[in-house]
C-alpha cells in the first residue's frame, strides 16, 4: 500500500533551509535556520556548528540545538582529538564515528567541514556535525543532506564575511575620503566644507565664527637636519596637541605640508589658539630641534562675511605672526587683541 504522508528523504527539508539562508542577513539567525532544518529532517540528538575565526585562535560555537550544557563554546583548533578541530584540519567528512559519553552511553556521530573556493584555492570555515544514539546508519540520502547543508553553512559564513570585509573597506575609504592620512586630522576638502556649514550656521544665528592658521616654525630646516621621519614626527606631535585642546564643537585639520587650521565656533579663537601654542611649547625636541608653531586668527563677521575673505585674513595675521617670532599669535587687525 503507497504511503501517502510526507516523504521520509530528508533532502526534502533543504529548499526551506536554503530560502530561511537567503532571506536572512544575520550570520547566527542564518545558521540556526540551516541546523534547525538538518535536526528536522535528521532526528539527532544533538547538533551544533563551529566556526574558524580569521582573527581568533580555535572554533567557536555559531549554533546548536540539544549540546549538554557546560559545552565549551571554544575549541582548541590544535585538538586532533576534537571531532570538530579534525573535520577542518583534515578537511574530510566523517560519518558513523563512534563515542561513549561519561555515563556509559553510546553515540553514533558526523562531522562535515564547512568549505569554500575561491580562486582555485579551497578554504575551511568551520564544521556542522550531529550526534544520535548508538546504533544508527548513514544511508546516502542522509549523507547527501547533511553535506548540503554544510555546503550552505559555508555559503552564509563566506557571504556574511564578504558583506563586512566590503563594509570596512568602504568605512576605510570614507575615512580617508576625509582625514589627513599623517596626522588623523580632517583633511583640507573636509575643513572648508565645514568651514562653509559653520559660516551659513553663524550667519543665521547672527553669531561669531572664528578661524585660526598654524604654521610649524623653521619646518624646513627640521626637514634638512632630521629628514622626513623627523618633519613627520613634528606634524604627528603637533595634530595630537591640537586635538587635545580644541573644544568638541571645534574643528581641527591639516591643509598643507606644515599648516593646520582651527575652525571655532564662537569668538574663543584667540584663546584656543594660546592654548594649542602653550601645550606645543612643552613637546620634546624633534632632530635636536625644540617645535614651535606661528598662528594668525580671524573672526566672522569682523574679519570676513565668507571662506575667502576670513581665510585671507588669517593668513595675513599668521604673516604678522612670524614676524613678531617662533610661537606667536596673531590676531587680525579689525579684532581687538585680548
Amino acid at each position: 500500500m503507497p504511503d501517502d504522508g510526507p516523504s521520509r528523504d530528508p533532502r526534502t527539508k533543504l529548499p526551506a533551509a536554503i530560502a530561511a539562508a537567503a532571506a536572512s542577513d544575520d550570520l547566527d539567525a542564518a545558521l540556526e535556520a540551516i541546523l534547525a532544518a538538518g535536526v528536522a529532517a535528521l532526528s539527532p540528538a544533538s547538533a551544533a556548528i563551529f566556526l574558524s575565526d580569521p582573527d581568533r585562535p580555535g572554533l567557536t560555537l555559531a549554533a546548536s540545538e540539544g549540546i549538554p550544557e557546560g559545552t565549551s563554546l571554544v575549541v582548541d583548533a590544535q585538538d586532533a582529538a576534537h571531532p570538530f578541530a579534525e573535520a577542518v584540519a583534515t578537511r574530510k567528512s566523517q560519518f558513523g564515528r563512534e563515542a561513549t559519553t561519561e555515563t556509559g552511553e553510546t553515540s553514533v556521530e558526523a562531522y562535515v567541514p564547512l568549505t569554500v573556493a575561491s580562486g582555485g584555492v579551497e578554504a575551511v570555515l568551520g564544521a556542522i556535525g550531529m550526534v544520535w544514539p548508538s546504533p544508527h546508519a548513514f544511508p546516502g540520502e542522509d549523507r547527501e543532506a547533511l553535506e548540503a547543508l554544510a555546503t550552505l553553512a559555508a555559503i552564509a559564513v563566506d557571504r556574511a564575511r564578504l558583506a563586512s570585509t566590503a563594509s570596512e573597506r568602504s568605512e576605510w575609504f570614507e575615512r580617508m575620503a576625509h582625514t589627513d592620512p599623517l596626522t588623523g586630522l580632517a583633511n583640507e576638502r573636509t575643513v572648508a566644507r565645514i568651514l562653509e556649514l559653520e559660516l551659513a550656521r553663524a550667519s543665521r544665528q547672527g553669531s561669531d565664527l572664528s578661524l585660526a592658521m598654524f604654521d610649524v616654525d623653521n619646518f624646513r630646516a627640521t626637514n634638512e637636519l632630521g629628514g622626513h621621519v623627523a618633519g613627520d614626527e613634528v606634524l604627528r606631535q603637533v595634530a595630537a596637541v591640537l586635538a587635545e585642546s580644541v573644544r568638541l564643537v571645534d574643528t581641527v585639520g591639516r591643509i598643507g605640508g606644515d599648516e593646520f587650521v582651527l575652525v571655532a565656533p564662537g569668538s574663543a579663537g584667540g584663546m584656543v589658539a594660546r592654548r594649542v601654542l602653550e601645550g606645543i611649547s612643552v613637546l620634546p625636541a624633534v632632530a635636536g630641534r625644540n617645535v614651535s608653531v606661528s598662528a594668525g586668527v580671524a573672526r566672522f563677521p569682523a574679519d570676513g562675511a565668507d571662506s575667502e575673505s576670513l581665510i585671507a585674513a588669517a593668513t595675513a595675521a599668521l604673516g604678522r605672526a612670524r614676524n613678531e617670532g617662533a610661537g606667536s599669535v596673531a590676531e587680525s587687525e579689525a579684532v581687538p587683541e585680548g
